[in-house]
């Protein structure tokens, strides 16, 4: 991989929000074709040993790898087709809106999300954002390189304790649409808390747009993760949405 970056200089920030244009991938015998991978990760020596441990194997072939989205999508910007897989090292300094610009830009394109802690929570959230495989801290390179085959044949890839919470959390999703619609139903200021929670809104940022107190909005925060049966603030952002 060339040993410059995107990240590393100066100019104008390439455009994410539009979907990338690619032409259809051509039908091919399995095997014969090698599955494109792009590697986004903020540390360069992770991605670079990432990319170094996939080219080492000739059922992959790295196309790109950048320290963001949009240093991701520059390095791809000249292929004729979508990378088949996506690997995206979800730690830090890389968030959901890194996953949510690569799904929208390539929509085509499968993602992995890497360095998962086993027992995070925002798991499903991760899971909405267009995540469908997730490998986690502990995984060894042979299960990674077999995790990126699997997901790029469609497959969906967790761990037995990220299923098992992936499952719980949309049975607490369906009470809450349940609870929603039963007319248990929130107040109209609750509506306008979640509508804003919904937007990305921090407690203390809807009490200045609201002009109430930040004791206020914990209080109503708490009551409608009561009313929702869920336990964080996604999880009732979501469930008002999917009861629309």
């Amino acid at each position: 991989m060339n040993g410059a970056s995107v990240c590393e200089r100066d100019g104008p920030e390439p455009l994410s929000g539009a979907r990338f244009e690619f032409s259809s991938r051509p039908p091919s015998e399995p095997g014969v074709r090698p599955i494109t991978v792009l590697i986004v990760a903020g540390v360069r020596l992770y991605r670079d040993g990432l990319a170094q441990a996939l080219s080492g194997d000739a059922r992959f072939a790295v196309v790109g790898s950048g320290c963001d989205h949009r240093d991701g999508l520059t390095q791809i910007a000249g292929l004729q087709h979508a990378p088949d897989v996506g690997l995206i090292d979800v730690g830090p300094p890389l968030g959901f809106s890194t996953v949510r610009a690569l799904r929208l830009a390539l929509p085509q394109m499968r993602l992995l999300a890497i360095a998962v802690d086993d027992h995070d929570d925002d798991i499903v959230a991760w899971a909405e954002a267009g995540v469908c495989g997730f490998v986690t801290r502990e995984t060894g390179l042979t299960d990674l390189l077999t995790a990126v085959a699997s997901v790029a044949n469609d497959g969906v890839l967790c761990s037995p304790s990220i299923t098992a919470r992936l499952l719980r959390r949309m049975e607490s999703l369906a009470n809450a649409r349940q609870a929603s619609a039963g007319g248990g139903g929130l107040t109209d200021r609750e509506t306008q808390i979640v509508e804003l929670i919904a937007l990305g809104r921090s407690n203390k940022q809807i009490a200045t747009e609201l002009q109430l107190s930040l004791a206020t909005v914990k209080n109503h925060v708490h009551a409608i993760l009561e009313k929702l049966h869920v336990s964080r603030r996604g999880e009732a952002a979501a469930a008002v949405r999917a009861a629309d």
